[in-house]
């Protein structure tokens, strides 16, 4: 396939023009003129430099990597039908739709954009965190930075010791159950050759605690409503956690919220103000 320049260059301003700050979570300000977002603005929201998203606008430049048009992608809040046709712009197979997407549906991320004081995260079924709020971060810390079996949590909890301080000792038990449980439901839903397969695979060779506890078939154990973790600075939380699914892609998203007046309302309260000061 070959890059249309001109194509590529026209949608991406055709879609930059048609979003406004706060589709994005942004803050509209005063004296704006532009019309929908500035470059700075996308370059920003699409992790790259002001130029290089610049000159894909002007018909110049290299070829953009598929990795930076899944990066542009997400950062337009392109549906999958735009993701797709930006990539055959610019000269890529678009990547396969499904369980195994990591684009974030717009419906989805403008509502993350919205929960800038929750604690909120958008995972995959295998508990890969792909987009977190501001408070999300200062709660749990920056779990978008893992790579390879890593990204989910599941893999962590059996391979990772440090994972396990974030949550009481108490809890231990039976969050490996809930992990177990939850990578055996999508092994025998996607099959042999899945990425769910792989990784059970791999824990089975390197945890005897996840071998024990797979060994006992258990499936259809839930994590609790109110889930408790630890935080290095302010203490026990205990969090109501809510669930939004994508049906398409199979992303969730977590919303953790406090009762109102309790403790760990005032601890939240708190974690705003500090935010991740305290975890660098």
């Amino acid at each position: 396939m070959v890059i249309d320049r001109t194509g590529l260059a026209e949608f991406l301003r055709r879609r930059r023009e048609s979003l406004q700050p706060e589709d994005v979570g942004l803050p509209r300000g005063q004296r704006r003129r532009t019309a929908g977002l500035r470059r700075e603005e996308v370059a920003s929201l699409c992790h790259m430099s002001t130029d290089y998203y610049s000159r894909l606008e002007r018909e110049r430049g290299p070829q953009p990597s598929e990795q930076m048009i899944a990066s542009i992608a997400q950062g337009l809040h392109l549906s999958l039908d735009e993701r797709d046709h930006l990539f055959r712009l610019a000269g890529h197979n678009p990547p396969t739709r499904g369980t195994a997407s990591e684009h974030i549906s717009p419906g989805l991320l403008r509502i993350l954009d919205r929960l800038r004081d929750t604690p909120a995260e958008i995972v995959t079924e295998l508990g890969e965190t792909l987009r977190q709020s501001p408070l999300g971060v200062a709660l749990t810390g920056d779990t978008t930075r893992y790579t390879g079996p890593a990204r989910s949590i599941g893999y962590r909890w059996f391979t990772d010791p440090e994972v396990r301080q974030l949550y009481p000792t108490e809890d231990h038990p039976f969050l490996a159950r809930v992990f177990a449980s939850g990578l055996r439901e999508i092994v025998t839903l996607r099959g042999s050759g899945s990425r769910a397969a792989h990784f059970a695979d791999l824990l089975l060779a390197q945890s005897a605690e996840f071998r024990s506890v797979w060994d006992d078939h258990e499936v259809g154990i839930r994590p609790h409503e109110v889930k408790r973790f630890i935080h290095p600075e302010v203490g026990l939380l205990e969090l109501s956690c809510q669930t939004l699914l994508d049906p398409y892609q199979s992303h969730h998203l977590l919303v953790y919220t406090a009762v109102p007046g309790s403790e760990s309302y005032e601890k939240l309260q708190l974690l705003s103000v500090i935010g991740t000061q305290a975890l660098r």
